[in-house]
């Protein structure tokens, strides 16, 4: 006997409302779990990124665990020395931000007196007022305190990667193990392309942002831009979001720039240096080297970010993209997943 259609209807009506509730569990699980969670991820991203160098070193003879030690030892010192220079160059900007005050008044009083002049009837906001920079220092200064209380507990990080790495290639024996032939040559053969996908993902964007945020440095210091290590950085991990986070890498030094030579000449260079390297690095080579693209949708990234943000704060939201990223690299590789991998896409 078929069911009837209200029988149907009211089934998808319980599945939807239970699909919610645990969505809303996960995330306060998550939440509450930030201090164990977030290392563990950020090793396993960063497992995505040096097994290349794993595979590279091993393919030449190397033992997998002198290998192991080169690689964590040599990652451990690039990332800790990178984060306390960024330490030193942020407090440093959140320090001397609040004396950019008058230059922003400097830029800001001038337009309103003209927009006064052109419109007598209208009344200028006191944006100088509103527009409080000690706070914004405050703010900064104790989201990079917070970044750097992760920072010093990156052992536990690279804790979880030393392990992670270590049981690279005996996922395979445990698959074939626990299923027959046919069937683990399946998973094995959907979990390989999985694997390699997200390493390939995950390396060439590392090596772009990488990269991107390199050049961005180099401009800035050459036009002499205060801070341009804190620009740097900010170039690095925002290259991470499509679209989006070349548009903010791009203007805030550009905007930090204008007011600081207090002429749009300079920021004006800046702009067209920069616009060039995102333009050059972002839509010319990194397409040529990544292949067929992933193509998040622009809501799709905004959520992500959001949701990690709230979730993890600063942290969760520079993984939240990559994050997306890899849901959609599983889901396009297992078909009965193909369409929350198109939910997904753009366009």
């Amino acid at each position: 006997m078929w069911p009837k259609k209200k029988d149907m209807k009211e089934n998808k009506v319980v599945v939807a409302c239970l699909v919610i509730i645990v969505i809303f569990l996960a995330g306060v699980v998550l939440k509450q779990a930030k201090p164990v969670l977030f290392p563990f991820v950020l090793a396993i991203f960063l497992s995505f990124v040096l097994s290349p160098v794993l595979d590279f070193l091993t393919r030449f003879k190397v033992p997998k665990s002198v290998s192991l030690i080169v690689i964590i030892i040599f990652s451990f010192f690039i990332i800790y020395l990178l984060s306390l220079l960024f330490y030193t160059s942020g407090k440093a900007f959140a320090s001397e931000l609040p004396n950019y005050s008058h230059k922003i008044s400097s830029i800001l009083v001038p337009i309103q007196d003209q927009i006064k002049l052109i419109v007598p009837e209208w009344e200028p906001v006191d944006w100088v007022a509103q527009f409080d920079v000690s706070k914004i220092g405050s703010f900064f200064l104790s989201s990079i305190g917070e970044f750097f209380v992760f920072m010093s507990n990156l052992f536990i990080v690279f804790i979880f990667l030393i392990f992670i790495l270590a049981g690279r290639g005996k996922l395979k024996g445990k698959i074939k193990n626990s299923f027959d032939d046919k069937r683990s040559s399946q998973i094995s053969d959907v979990i390989y392309k999985i694997d390699v996908q997200i390493q390939k993902y995950l390396f060439i964007k590392t090596v772009i942002s990488f990269s991107t945020g390199v050049f961005a440095t180099v401009v800035l210091l050459i036009f002499g831009v205060d801070f341009a290590i804190v620009f740097g950085f900010f170039t690095f991990i925002l290259n991470y979001i499509p679209n989006i986070g070349s548009i903010i890498a791009t203007g805030l030094p550009v905007a930090f720039a204008v007011f600081q030579f207090e002429t749009l000449w300079p920021a004006f260079l800046i702009f067209l240096i920069l616009g060039s390297i995102q333009m050059t690095l972002g839509n010319f080579i990194e397409p040529r080297v990544m292949g067929q693209g992933l193509g998040l949708s622009t809501l799709v990234v905004l959520f992500f970010l959001f949701f990690w943000g709230w979730l993890w704060g600063i942290g969760g939201m520079i993984l939240a993209v990559p994050t997306a990223a890899i849901i959609k690299i599983v889901c396009r590789n297992i078909p009965p997943l193909n369409f929350v991998a198109e939910l997904m896409s753009k366009g």
